[in-house]
């Protein structure tokens, strides 16, 4: 099934599959695909199947438009790899394949000596030639030299696979430059497996398959001449066999003419790439091709398709090489969580086990200042890893907010009101300066306590041991843009101006080993979430300041018209 698959912006990694139906996608709640963008329009665009069986991507009328490989479109097919850009979301689709376009079993590599195995090589050319002839077009014949002259059918293959990150959208991609290039009826990709065995890893034909017994069959005889070599080659099925009467036309037994070349990697040749045409009625009559098919393949082809082939190993490389990266850094993300949550878990629970001792010390000496002691710094840890679970919950979780009509000035005192004692423990002064006029806003109440008492906490611990240490949180309304801000200050030791731009990443925390460096990201996405964002000026050694941004209404309930406010802070 076709699919987008999310690589920038705050729904980063997430895929979302198209149906066959015309799928909406926005910031509303109730379409198929809502983006937690508030540069979206309510109803962006929309995917549409067409009869031929592809997609269609049209733009509704969106405030900010519609992108397609970096051009504004009103509509556009979309083909597998492109790159999709509304707001700052920038997506991929992926086209899929269904069990009816696959078409790999429908092709057999003959074994050495077949009898059915009828080719003949009558042209070679060495694979290294593909490279002088883009580095000097002009020697090429006439055919070729009026293609490469304006570099069209190069700057077409380039752009076309180039670009392309999912390695099962790419080969596809190969296979339909192949056939605007050349022209040809059937082509196949094949690709050495993890064993060392050729594997058809792409098929096409031309239309429909009329013949459902019809196959695709390469000698294999031609492909290790290829492979050895290092050449590409046109050959001609059985062209002077001697079991072909003079009324009978090589066409009524499906003979193929066929271009077949390296699909050659950076250092290593990676497979083959083949394609073929039905093969002409027309022969020569002199010369010393007489007694051959007139081909319809010459000599440019095979250099265009040889230029080709090396284009495509260097992609297929490229898209392997990000696969893996991508795993890389898929596993290391795995391992560096595991390893950060098992050392705040450790450091909790040695807090609870020394907790827990003097809770048994004093229940052993009859001394209740003991036990109340050991029982505070048990209190004190349990808050900690509830703390540390309720936000790795929040960080992981897709959830739309519980919006319900709230009054942000109780939401944000009940924080304050939570975190006086603490303050009062560290020290510091913790002031609350709530607005009077401030409106009832839509917002989930329990995801921005959350989100508050997160920046709070890290303010006070940042301002402890500070001369006069003092935390300030203030909220006030913005009518011109819509919106209520919440502003939590303090005159701690600031964050260092190259740390700014990753603080709302995921365990980078400013705090050393007293940070998990998740409050922060769980923060900065609840916000997101509410279609607002949170903005942060700090000066290393005198404090700093984060200032939330909420929309009155939630980003749904926003008109198209409206969007022009969506970059908050414009």
């Amino acid at each position: 099934m076709a699919s987008l698959l999310v690589v920038q912006g705050a729904d980063r990694g997430k895929r979302f599959e198209l149906p066959e139906q015309p799928t909406a996608l926005g910031r509303e709640r109730s379409i198929p695909i809502r983006l937690h963008d508030s540069e979206v329009s309510r109803r962006h665009a929309e995917i549409r199947p067409e009869v031929s069986g592809g997609m269609r991507l049209v733009d509704l009328q969106s405030a900010n438009g519609t992108f397609l490989n970096g051009e504004l479109i009103d509509e556009a097919a979309l083909k597998p790899g492109d790159r999709i850009q509304i707001g700052s979301t920038v997506l991929v689709f992926d086209a899929g394949l269904s069990a009816k376009d696959d078409l790999t079993d429908r092709v057999d590599v003959l074994a050495l000596a077949r009898a059915e195995d009828r080719s003949e090589i009558v042209r070679s050319l060495p694979v290294g030639h593909g490279s002088q002839m883009l580095g000097a077009p002009e020697s090429a014949g006439e055919w070729l030299k009026v293609r490469l002259a304006n570099l069209s059918v190069m700057y077409q293959a380039t752009r076309a696979i180039s670009d392309v990150l999912d390695p099962e959208a790419l080969l596809p991609q190969i296979l339909e430059l192949v056939f605007e290039s050349i022209g040809a009826d059937r082509g196949a990709i094949l690709l050495f497996d993890p064993r060392g065995e050729l594997t058809p890893k792409a098929v096409r034909w031309r239309g429909p398959v009329q013949d459902p017994d019809e196959r695709m069959r390469i000698s294999r005889s031609i492909v290790d001449h290829v492979l050895t070599e290092g050449q590409g080659v046109i050959t001609f099925d059985a062209p002077v066999d001697r079991r072909f009467g003079p009324s009978q036309s090589i066409v009524d037994y499906g003979i193929r003419e066929a271009i077949c070349v390296p699909v050659q990697g950076r250092h290593t040749t990676l497979g083959v790439l083949y394609a073929d045409v039905r093969g002409s009625r027309e022969m020569v009559v002199d010369g010393p091709d007489r007694g051959r098919p007139r081909g319809k393949f010459t000599q440019e082809h095979l250099m265009l398709m040889v230029a080709i082939g090396h284009q495509s190993g260097l992609a297929i490389e490229s898209t392997n090489f990000y696969r893996d990266k991508l795993e890389a850094e898929r596993l290391a993300a795995v391992g560096q969580t595991i390893a950060t949550l098992s050392h705040h878990i450790k450091n909790i629970l040695q807090g609870i086990k020394g907790g827990s001792y003097l809770v048994e010390m004093g229940l052993s000496q009859h001394d209740e200042s003991i036990t109340r002691r050991g029982w505070g710094i048990v209190e004190k840890n349990q808050a900690k890893i509830y703390n540390l679970v309720m936000d790795m919950l929040s960080f992981s979780k897709d959830r739309d907010p519980v919006l319900e009509l709230t009054d942000l000035n109780e939401v944000v005192g009940d924080v304050v009101e939570l975190m006086q004692s603490r303050a009062d423990e560290l020290g510091v002064t913790l002031n609350w300066q709530p607005a009077d006029d401030l409106p009832t806003v839509q917002l989930d109440p329990d995801g921005i306590h959350r989100a508050v008492l997160n920046v709070v906490t890290n303010a006070l611990d940042a301002a402890e041991g500070r001369p006069d240490a003092l935390v300030s949180v203030s909220t006030s309304a913005d009518a011109e843009h819509d919106r209520v801000l919440v502003a939590i200050e303090d005159n701690g030791v600031g964050i260092p101006e190259s740390e700014l731009t990753t603080i709302f990443e995921i365990f980078a925390s400013t705090k050393g080993a007293r940070g998990t460096g998740i409050g922060l990201p769980v923060s900065d996405k609840i916000v997101r979430e509410h279609g607002g964002r949170i903005e942060v000026t700090s000066t290393h050694g005198v404090g700093s300041r984060f200032l939330f941004q909420l929309p009155l209404r939630p980003p749904e309930d926003v008109s198209d018209e409206d969007d022009g406010l969506g970059t908050l802070g414009d």
